[in-house]
């Protein structure tokens, strides 16, 4: 598998630490669309990717255009105005690499861009009373789904809890 996701111009440190976290879980690369409403070393970015920050490939490209010259591939939009839903693509049939595209957290990503790749645009739904998901809940979300869909490629899903042992409940036991 080769899924990727994309950050145009995140703001907030907490949310993209978050989803550096999801993709060190997921094994997926992030890539960083400046500019960034922060500085990469910030503290805050780093306490909230905990101690995965180590594990992570990520990119910084200047702007989309730059990302699009190297990174050719599947782009899916993530935004508020798409008309179809998220969970309804059949990612496993897509040309790889896939890149999962999501806005800044106060805008989202530049109408004009989104407008040259209508068909690529979805949405997660939601009631009317919202207008979005936080990024790092959206982008967990939608990834998520892509590695259902690939019946979770890669990851370990018949171990629990591998950094304490499979047996590690078992100790409790004796104390119910």
């Amino acid at each position: 598998m080769n899924i990727h996701i994309v950050l145009y111009e995140p703001e907030i440190p907490q949310n993209t630490g978050n989803i550096m976290r999801t993709c060190v879980a997921l094994g997926m690369k992030l890539h960083l669309i400046e500019p960034l409403g922060f500085k990469i070393d910030e503290a805050k970015l780093r306490r909230s990717a905990l101690d995965y920050y180590e594990h992570l490939q990520y990119t910084v490209h200047k702007n989309f255009d730059a990302f699009a010259k190297d990174n050719p591939g599947t782009y899916l939009f993530l935004t508020r105005y798409g008309k179809k839903n998220y969970a309804k693509i059949d990612y496993p049939s897509l040309p790889e690499p896939l890149y999962l595209i999501f806005g800044k957290e106060s805008t989202g990503v530049d109408r004009k861009l989104l407008a040259k790749h209508l068909e690529n645009c979805y949405r997660i739904p939601t009631t009317d009373k919202v207008r979005s998901l936080n990024l790092s809940n959206a982008v967990a979300i939608v990834a998520y789904e892509v590695m259902r869909q690939f019946d979770y490629e890669g990851l370990i899903d018949t171990e629990p809890e591998t950094l304490k042992g499979k047996d590690f409940l078992d100790q409790f036991k004796e104390t119910l």
